[in-house]
């Protein structure tokens, strides 16, 4: 298992477009895939589960992948978040 804390950092926040790329990426892989933030775990390869989080520009979430493809999965996801979901800002 890796967990690993990841910043949204697009203007938008973790909007419609943003959580379904999110679950494009995910759902690629085998594993599984929770979001945490605060109280809540959402499966990342649920849209609607990304969209309760609420997370606006500058939140701090926790990425958990757990799985024989956990590796590439969670780089995958590392770089989505880091090129801020492919938004211009």
């Amino acid at each position: 298992m890796i967990e690993r804390e990841l910043t949204i950092i697009n203007k938008l926040g973790l909007h419609a477009r943003a959580a379904a790329k999110v679950v494009s990426v995910a759902s690629r892989y085998s594993c599984t895939i929770q979001v945490l933030h605060n109280e809540r775990q959402v499966d990342a390869k649920s849209i609607m589960g990304l969209l309760t989080l609420g997370a606006a520009k500058g939140t701090n979430l926790r990425v958990r992948v757990d799985g024989d493809d956990e590796q590439p999965a969670m780089a995958e996801l590392a770089d989505l978040f880091a090129r801020r979901f492919d938004e211009e800002e």
